[in-house]
């Protein structure tokens, strides 16, 4: 059974409801479950194992001293175990928001550390501050233009990137880029100019092998953990650092963050708030897809507006705390998953083990290699990809294959952000072409079957003599009204004649604005013009409404409903001297 489709035991409504709608997070922890422990235990330590050096180096990369990646890392993890929806998800220091966070904050800083990370502080503070107000004035709900086919694109070049970012480790060098051409390239260039220390390479490989051999035979042993034990256990002993010159962890800076307000000045404030904008939009699309994708592996639902305000609260918590902007993680969240993670408590047990590295034990993980960190993640990104997904949209439906194809690229080569609304943008104008051009049908009486059918799919249907019925199977407005028109004087063209009635089959038709009433008008002018009465049938009562409110029935007339297309018929019948039997007729 997945652990994360298991019930919480049931709590007291009257006492909880408030917890239950801003801190989700911490009920689970109020109603947790002893045999939950052990795997949350274990997956905690295992992610602790990579938020150490990722926090570590992202934090570099945006301009601060180290040792504020793992302050970075340690609060929100704390913050998002009360406040956050999502059981496993992992936030912390993301690669995305580095290079945003260093733009901002170099320039005024002007080297020096402790203003940079002032200001790293007060720009976690804004960005928190527009997080909290997307989820409060709830605009969650953009993420649901975030469909399956954007989420798995995205998820797959999220691996494949990360997992190209992560090979140098294993072969036992580094490189320097950001994108995927040329992480790709730089990565080829490293082994063609025989960069690979075959050492790392070694230890990289077979740490892999064993964390995808003990997944695939022992699910239930944790392979990441003994991985990461075993090759820093032997880096230790042969003291791989030095004699073999792998890159290694190395010793730990001390030190636990402490509350302080950032002191920047309003001038500095209204510098960064534009990009505290920008990095919250960014928090919220990665945050989006991940959190709807983890939900539907896990079977459980979240709430995009509950993740807003989690995110917005870790950021904030992070900006108090000398920390900087975090975002989720699409590389480490699959590492907690990975080793087994039930709850939140995975979160809260990353953060405890940081805090007692750096205040017992800072040269615990010195003999670390980098190649099986880059291994773990790897390993991770290889469960987390969705290839069957993408082939299975290929067999079903071309256009979501599409979409998810073009998400992909966009994502990979275009950069995260840019990729998920470019294929957003595509999306919605695949909606708008569908509500443009919707399907229509002539409908048929087919013997031995209830009701009309499309003759199209069932031309051994017979038509009624001198009755055209007309399916539309969308609403009708502004975009698509004109090809209405032109699609039931089609109907009429292409019809026995003479056509005394033409029955619109409007169960479908959910509204209709004003430029589809008055050609509504026009059609009814023309149709009678050629001496044929326009009818609707099924036609929902707020349509009626609509019509009446605009005063289109007062043109077309008030009279020309039915319910069914059948008593349509019916009343056809009884009005017109035909010559048809129905099939079912005695």
């Amino acid at each position: 059974m997945n652990p994360q489709n298991e019930s919480l035991p049931a709590a007291d409504p009257p006492r909880l409801t408030f917890l239950r709608r801003w801190a989700p997070g911490l009920v689970t922890l109020l109603n947790y479950r002893r045999a939950w422990l052990f795997n949350d235990l274990i997956a905690g330590l295992v992610l602790t194992a990579i938020l150490v050096p990722v926090g570590m180096g992202y934090a570099e990369a945006s301009g601060v001293p180290a040792i504020n990646g793992l302050y970075a890392t340690i609060i929100p993890l704390i913050a998002y175990a009360l406040f956050g929806p999502s059981r496993i998800m992992v936030l912390g220091p993301d690669s995305t928001l580095a290079a945003v966070i260093a733009a901002l904050i170099l320039p005024l800083a002007t080297g020096n550390a402790a203003h940079a990370v002032a200001l790293a502080g007060m720009l976690a503070l804004l960005s928190g501050a527009c997080s909290l107000l997307i989820g409060f004035a709830r605009l969650g709900l953009i993420a649901d233009l975030l469909s399956k086919p954007i989420r798995i694109g995205f998820l797959n070049a999220i691996a494949l990137t990360v997992l190209i970012g992560q090979l140098p480790k294993v072969f036992g060098f580094s490189i320097k880029a950001d994108d995927l051409p040329e992480k790709t390239l730089q990565l080829m260039q490293g082994i063609a100019d025989g960069q690979t220390n075959a050492v790392a390479l070694i230890i990289g490989t077979a740490s892999l092998a064993l964390i995808l051999g003990v997944k695939r035979y022992r699910p239930k042993w944790p392979g990441i953990l003994i991985a990461v034990v075993l090759a820093t256990g032997v880096s230790a002993l042969l003291d791989l650092g030095a004699t073999a010159h792998i890159a290694v962890l190395g010793k730990l800076p001390q030190g636990l963050p402490y509350f302080q307000i950032p002191e920047v000045t309003m001038q500095e404030i209204l510098h960064l708030l534009p990009g505290a904008v920008i990095i919250s939009l960014l928090s919220f699309a990665d945050t989006s897809v991940l959190s709807r994708a983890l939900a539907q592996r896990g079977g459980y639902p979240v709430s995009q507006n509950q993740e807003m305000i989690a995110l917005g609260a870790a950021n904030i918590a992070s900006g108090l705390f000398q920390g900087f902007s975090i975002s989720s993680s699409a590389s480490r969240t699959p590492v907690a998953e990975a080793a087994g993670a039930r709850t939140q408590m995975t979160g809260l047990v990353g953060a405890l083990a940081i805090a007692l590295l750096l205040m017992l034990a800072p040269a615990l993980l010195q003999s670390l290699p980098s190649a099986v960190l880059g291994a773990v993640v790897i390993a991770a990104c290889l469960s987390f990809a969705d290839l069957r997904g993408m082939w299975a949209m290929y067999r079903l439906r071309r256009v979501e294959f599409a979409l998810s194809v073009i998400s992909f690229m966009g994502v990979a080569f275009v950069g995260v952000i840019e990729g998920i609304f470019i294929t957003i943008a595509l999306a919605l104008l695949v909606l708008v072409w569908n509500a443009w051009h919707p399907h229509s049908a002539i409908l048929a009486r087919v013997d031995g079957a209830k009701g009309y059918h499309d003759i199209s799919r069932h031309p051994e249907g017979r038509l009624v003599p001198g009755l055209v019925l007309f399916r539309w199977d969308a609403q009708l407005f502004f975009a698509n009204t004109e090809l209405f028109r032109e699609q039931v004087l089609h109907a009429v063209a292409v019809s026995p004649p003479p056509v005394r009635w033409v029955v619109v089959a409007a169960d479908a038709i959910t509204d209709v604005d004003i430029t589809a009433a008055d050609v509504l008008v026009k059609l009814h002018g023309e149709l009678q013009e050629l001496g044929i009465s326009l009818w609707f049938a099924g036609m929902k009562g707020p349509v009626k409404d609509r019509l009446k409110h605009y005063g289109t029935l007062d043109s077309i007339g008030h009279e020309i409903f039915s319910p069914t297309v059948g008593s349509a018929v019916n009343r056809y019948r009884t009005k017109n001297e035909v010559d048809w039997k129905d099939w079912d007729e005695v």
